[in-house]
């Protein structure tokens, strides 16, 4: 657990309600490794902290 009390790995459906996105969108952008996920047996997991730092460099790249 993270300071926030919130879980750092994340699960598809966690990472599809913080980030608001179907999990069709979530399953289409790790496979094209568009967003950074890895695998678990066939479960995929987030780390909080790389989707967090995702957003954060693609919020930089769009806004130049």
């Amino acid at each position: 657990m993270t300071n926030s009390n919130k879980p750092s790995l994340m699960t598809i459906d966690e990472v599809a309600k913080y980030l608001r996105l179907k999990k069709v969108t979530i399953y289409k952008h790790v496979q094209d490794r568009k967003i950074p996920g890895f695998k678990v047996g066939s479960a995929w997991r987030f780390k909080k902290t790389s989707v967090d730092k995702w957003i954060t460099d693609k919020e930089h790249k769009n806004n130049k």
